[in-house]
Order: structure tokens, then sequence, then C-alpha cells
């Protein structure tokens, strides 16, 4: 059984080329828009700890501000290194709302 709770508003949600920080259930979840495509995943970059919501989208991938470690918002794997992963979690919008499982 799927538990979502509420993580947003779809207009609080980053615009497309963006990321952005969220707290949900003591989390720190980082939210990237590629392209129109929206995937949320921890916001701590594995690297030195990085906040992973004040990046910047390149290419498609989540470049932490700290060091420039790349991240595949959509799997969260490193760009060097797929076995590095940080946490994907699923979302899902309903009513103008956003909702995550965690």
């Amino acid at each position: 059984m799927s538990n979502f709770i509420k993580l947003t508003t779809v207009a609080e949600l980053p615009s497309p080329g963006e990321a952005k920080e969220f707290i949900c259930a003591g989390r720190e979840i980082c939210v990237a828009n590629v392209n129109g495509t929206i995937s949320a995943m921890d916001n701590v970059c594995l690297h030195e700890g990085g906040p992973l919501g004040q990046g910047v989208i390149e290419n498609g991938k989540l470049v932490c501000p700290w060091h420039g470690w790349e991240w595949d918002p959509a799997t969260g794997e490193a760009s060097h290194d797929p076995r590095t992963k940080v946490a994907v979690y699923p979302l899902k919008q309903e009513h103008g709302e956003v909702f995550i499982e965690i």
C-alpha cells in the first residue's frame, strides 16, 4: 500500500531548468524540473553534503552547487558512477497539489 503525503502545491514547483528545496516528513527533498519533467530526490549530495536543491540543471543533470557533482534527477545516479545514487521518490499531482511517497 502506498503512502503519499503532501509535499507542496503545483504552483510552488520549480520552473523548467530549475531545482528547489522542500522539507517533508522531516527530510530535505530536492525537486527538479528537467524540461517539464518533475522529479524528487534526497537534497543532500553524497560527495560532501551539498544542497542539491540549490543547484542548477545542465544538460538534463542536476549539478551540485558546492563541487559540481552531477546527478540524474530521474534515477538519482551520479554521472561519474551509476552505482552511486541518492534516493528518488515517486510524485503524483492531484487537484493542484503535489504528493510524495517517502
